[in-house]
């Protein structure tokens, strides 16, 4: 069925009308009509459902609504009927065709066919009158998901909001608490503000080996940012992260792949300034990209088109970059080293709140610098802080890992009822006594190892329980916390104190008694739960990485 010429709409578009058929077959309809094809448009999470999600409506009601109306609809009874187009789809159709030329596009999109529903007195117009959702409405979120978008192709989706698609608001990450704090790399970001406030050659390149924190650097601008803390004309701006795996990712042919970069950079200059953009390992947009891009790229930079912050090696950057001088010249190089080992153990410090947050554990203050050590004298191939905060990562994780799991002491008894269990099977079948004696004496046995079992059993129960339930509390004294500081940065000090001397102080007061109660809980006066990284836990796992298998070796 062709209700009409594929080559008018583009693929997204197309692929919508196309599934109608099968909408209606399901619905033992035979026309196929407005209901079908917004129903086709909404089972795919695209730009439909994009759209629909950015004017406020809720898209299971609108997904419900339109079912409703289709179930109402004069059913057939024949399977062997064929499907048509309907009347007042095609009256859609033509409308969209209109909205193309008024856009000035040269074929019929997704947003093209929505604007339509709101003359269509059958299905649309009221189905958008009760999810209070107008043509002028419509038409203002529309052209927010377009920008200066034209569609000039059949894949015009791929290029609208470009930024949300493929990159990162690191400042909105600051802003909801998603980022870690950096610790110990003022320097660094003071000089990256520096040369973001030149007139000139004002592009950062962070150079550094992996695992260095030039990643960790960036983000702690983007909260400087955010915070304030930066000269008055970058407060306003925004620190996006480019998704280079993201432009990559899903592209047909390498051409989808420079239109998508062409998009994000099309929106950056578009912007005023309003966007600095982040693109680490900056090397791969040479080693991905087509020549074209490259060009594109680099032409944006020499005409100081485009503020960007770079990372890359240093072994990328004499490969890519070094050799091209012009290019080369509008960045700044920054050159960043691996924290020292004092330096290191600053920061993890400061990370451990997010890390014992994350796996509900306390880490010793001596497995952090036992990471540390360890970490520089034996692993060889990787660089601090990286390697450091692995360590500390998956120990943290083996923990909780062991907190969800049944304990050793349990498994141990678990073992041993049903050795002996297996035993009095044996000599139920004999009947001398000497064998009815050994039985007596097993049962004893067994009903002991049973009672110990239950006992351990309540007590890992009771011990679970309070753990997840401190882990719980933590969660909400983080999560006060971030509502106490916002409260703070927006003056709103009522709200700021109630929240401090209130909420925060009873839960507090909660998490002291959660843990009070869970050392009361330790009835065998023996924890079946650790809940604290130490030392040997670091000791275990680099004895493991760097394949020492005598563990005292690695302690000296």
């Amino acid at each position: 069925m062709q209700p009409t010429n594929p080559n008018q709409f583009t693929e997204k578009a197309w692929a919508a009308i196309a599934r109608t058929p099968d909408v209606v077959k399901a619905a033992q309809q035979q026309q196929i009509e407005p209901e079908h094809l917004l129903k086709a448009l909404l089972e795919e999470e695209g730009l439909a459902a994009s759209i629909f999600s950015k004017a406020g409506i809720n898209i299971q009601k609108l997904r419900d609504r339109t079912d409703e109306f289709i179930n109402r609809q004069p059913k057939i009874s024949s399977s062997t009927s064929g499907v048509y187009l309907g009347k007042n789809l095609d009256v859609l159709l033509d409308r969209a065709e209109k909205e193309r030329k008024s856009f000035g596009d040269d074929f019929i999109s997704i947003e093209h066919i929505l604007l339509p529903y709101c003359k269509d007195d059958r299905f649309g117009k009221p189905l958008y009158q009760e999810m209070g959702l107008d043509e002028a409405k419509l038409r203002n979120v529309i052209q927010q998901v377009r920008g200066n978008q034209k569609v000039t192709d059949q894949s015009p989706e791929n290029k609208y909001e470009a930024l949300t698609k493929y990159g990162r608001d690191l400042t909105e990450l600051a802003r909801e608490g998603k980022l870690d704090p950096v610790i110990g790399r003022n320097n660094e970001i003071r000089s990256i503000i520096q040369i973001l406030s030149r007139r000139t050659n004002n592009n950062p390149l962070l150079i550094g080996e992996s695992g260095v924190g030039k990643t960790a650097i960036i983000q702690g601008l983007a909260q400087r940012i955010f915070s304030g803390d930066v000269p008055e004309y970058l407060k306003e701006h925004k620190l996006i992260a480019l998704d280079m795996g993201g432009l990559i990712a899903g592209a047909k042919y390498r051409g989808e792949f420079e239109e998508r970069l062409k998009a994000v950079l099309k929106e950056v200059t578009e912007s005023s300034g309003q966007f600095i953009l982040f693109i680490d390992e900056i090397h791969t947009v040479f080693s991905a990209g087509a020549t074209c891009i490259n060009n594109l790229f680099r032409s944006m930079i020499l005409q100081e088109m485009l503020h960007c912050i770079g990372t890359t090696t240093l072994d990328k950057y004499r490969e890519y970059i070094e050799k091209d001088a012009p290019f080369e010249r509008r960045f700044q190089k920054i050159y960043i080293d691996q924290p020292n080992v004092k330096d290191t153990i600053s920061i993890l410090r400061g990370l451990r709140p997010q890390y014992e947050l994350h796996h509900g554990v306390n880490i010793s203050d001596a497995a952090l610098v036992a990471a540390v050590t360890l970490s520089s004298r034996y692993i060889i191939d990787r660089f601090l802080p990286d390697k450091a905060i692995n360590l500390i990562d998956e120990a943290a994780a083996k923990l909780k890992m062991e907190i969800t799991s049944q304990p050793e002491a349990i498994d141990d008894i678990n073992h041993q009822v049903i050795q002996l269990e297996i035993e009095c099977l044996a000599l139920k079948k004999e009947t001398d006594p000497k064998s009815l004696n050994c039985l007596n004496n097993l049962y004893k046995e067994l009903d002991d190892l049973k009672e110990k079992q239950i006992i351990l059993k309540n007590q890992w129960e009771t011990e679970k329980c309070f753990t997840v339930n401190i882990y719980s509390l933590k969660e909400n004294i983080d999560l006060v916390n971030m509502q106490i500081d916002q409260a703070e940065r927006e003056f709103n000090l009522n709200k700021a104190a109630e929240l401090k001397y209130g909420k925060l102080v009873d839960l507090q007061r909660q998490l002291e008694i959660a843990k009070l109660t869970l050392e009361n809980a330790k009835t065998s006066g023996i924890a079946l739960l650790r809940q604290e990284v130490t030392a040997e836990d670091i000791v275990e796992i680099v004895d493991r990485w760097v394949g020492i298998h005598d563990s005292k070796s690695v302690k000296s």
